[in-house]
């Protein structure tokens, strides 16, 4: 507990109450003196004061030239984790402009999936981990037969197989047939199972034709029974001293769902579904890191606030948006500005049958029309006010 006289006086400065708060965590139970405290006071009240927004800075324009010059010096490449050529993300540029560009699903989607403590120091529970969550088709569960004499589809399960992987032969054998038909749409077979010999025969229901044979089968063999849909592939890795899964495919919702998984640690590096189950404030924030990370990966250093205006100017409506013509660029107020960045004649035409009034009040408007920007000295209005005699 802090003293009283030093509450009063954290409680009287000019700061944010976070960050009173967390000065106030920061010194508790530390013995100072009066001066040390004076000191360590009018430090963070120094470095508030210097990071505020001077009034009419042009701080869009500002962050627009911070994030886009370094970002023409990056090259264009993909990214191998630790030599694993299973994994591979894409970085620089084209990541870049896929965050700014809002896509729905990115070119190469992955996660990073931590585990609670139990799981995260044990590797053999982690493998375990990580087959509830790969994707494993049947086919990598024992030999399937195509009898074409009996128009059939046999599939003979491998125990040992199952008993690696922390699955029974019946559970594959009831998954099986179900998830041809709810995941992948393809009804028109029955089944037959033998638990005893732990085989499941497939029969196609038009027993005529060879071609329903081979497409039952191409289903059997690449049916999901085990593990997540969309996740592919899955990599353990051990990194500072705990083990961490890193996959190929996304899916935060199921991965959630998942025994053994640390859900305050885990992400992905698609914004569009972290939106979706998590929110747009964690779609925000996962803006800001992986811009954060795509930059610092080529080593280029930009300040955070700059990256932090792009996200909120992206989120604000509740919803993603992108920096284009479908975003926040095409849904300006002003008429001129949204012409001059894309489809500039349609802009102009619409506006003019809609009777739109453009108010000038931003910047690019005002370069346009040929007048200062509203901003900076530009600000300013100088009224000549007549002596009186």
């Amino acid at each position: 507990m802090l003293p009283e006289k030093y509450e009063k006086k954290i409680a009287a400065a000019a700061l944010p109450e976070k960050t009173k708060d967390q000065l106030r965590m920061f010194l508790d139970g530390k013995v100072i003196t009066d001066a040390q405290f004076k000191q360590i006071l009018d430090r963070v009240v120094r470095e508030y004061q210097s990071t505020r927004i001077e009034a009419c800075e042009a701080v869009g324009i500002i962050a627009a030239q911070s994030i886009g010059e370094p970002g023409t010096q990056m090259t264009m490449r993909t990214f191998h984790y630790a030599g694993v050529a299973e994994i591979n993300v894409t970085l620089g540029l084209p990541r870049l402009i896929e965050i700014m560009d809002a896509r729905k699903e990115p070119s190469t989607p992955t996660m990073t999936i931590y585990l609670e403590p139990e799981y995260a120091n044990d590797r053999d529970r982690a493998r375990e981990v990580s087959w509830k969550i790969e994707a494993a088709p049947l086919h990598e569960f024992g030999d399937i037969t195509t009898d074409m004499e009996n128009m059939q589809v046999a599939v003979h399960i491998n125990i040992k197989v199952c008993e690696k992987r922390k699955i029974s032969p019946m559970e594959i054998m009831e998954k099986a047939p179900k998830n041809i038909r709810e995941r992948r749409h393809y009804r028109d077979f029955e089944h037959k199972i033998d638990e005893e010999n732990a085989i499941i025969v497939f029969i196609p229901k038009n027993r005529e034709s060879y071609q329903n044979l081979f497409q039952l089968a191409e289903h059997v063999r690449n049916v999901i029974v085990q593990g997540i849909d969309d996740i592919e592939r899955v990599v353990v890795r051990k990194e500072t001293g705990e083990y961490i899964l890193y996959t190929e495919g996304s899916n935060l919702k199921d991965v959630f769902d998942v025994v053994g998984v640390d859900t305050t640690r885990t992400r992905t590096n698609n914004i569009s579904e972290i939106s979706s189950v998590l929110g747009i404030e964690a779609a925000r924030n996962a803006i800001i890191f992986e811009a954060l990370s795509t930059l610092g990966e080529q080593g280029i250093l930009v300040d955070v606030r700059h990256i932090m205006l792009v996200a909120d100017m992206m989120c604000m409506d509740g919803e993603v948006k992108q920096i284009g013509r479908h975003g926040i660029a095409g849904e300006k107020e002003s008429v001129l500005s949204r012409a001059a960045f894309e489809v500039t004649v349609n802009h102009l035409l619409d506006a003019a049958v809609a009777n739109e009034v453009d108010e000038l009040s931003g910047v690019t408007e005002n370069v346009i029309v040929g007048q200062p920007i509203q901003l900076g000295t530009g600000d300013v209005k100088l009224i000549a006010v007549k002596p009186e005699n």
